[in-house]
């Protein structure tokens, strides 16, 4: 797997507060860089704020697989691409890399569920035409209605 795969490298600096007592970035702050990512992304690609939409993207799943260590104060990429781009939910792949000037190391990778909800009733709902016409590129594998 290399940073070729994925259409996306988005930038997130490693913070101080990111490290653990063992000198390394704590595992569940591998989350956050995925939620940090995905989040910036959609706002970036859409050129709107996702929060004043009627419909939300909630995180219904999400995943992790560790493959290298990363520790303040690297420079990380994550590759975004979409594995299923459906009705109500957007299936994203997710990979951690250490930006390491020359070259990209990769450190972790991941899925993330975002399930479309009205933001009022939290029931699921279609996806938003801002965020479909965002996502579309990304789709690395046939869609599913």
């Amino acid at each position: 797997m290399s940073d070729l795969d994925y259409p996306v490298l988005w930038p997130v600096p490693t913070r101080w507060a990111d490290n653990d007592h063992y000198g390394h970035v704590n595992n569940v702050t591998y989350y956050s860089y995925f939620d940090t990512a995905v989040n910036a992304w959609l706002i970036h690609a859409t050129g709107t704020d996702i929060r004043d939409l009627p419909a939300i993207g909630v995180v219904a799943q999400t995943s992790c697989t560790f493959i290298g260590s990363i520790s303040f104060p690297d420079q990380l990429l994550v590759g975004i691409r979409i594995a299923r781009l459906g009705n109500s939910s957007i299936n994203y792949d997710l990979a951690i890399f250490r930006d390491n000037g020359d070259s990209l190391d990769l450190a972790a990778t991941g899925t993330f569920v975002h399930v479309y909800v009205d933001d009022a009733t939290r029931k699921p709902v279609p996806i938003p035409p801002v965020i479909r016409a965002a996502a579309e590129p990304l789709v690395v594998t046939a869609a599913e209605p």
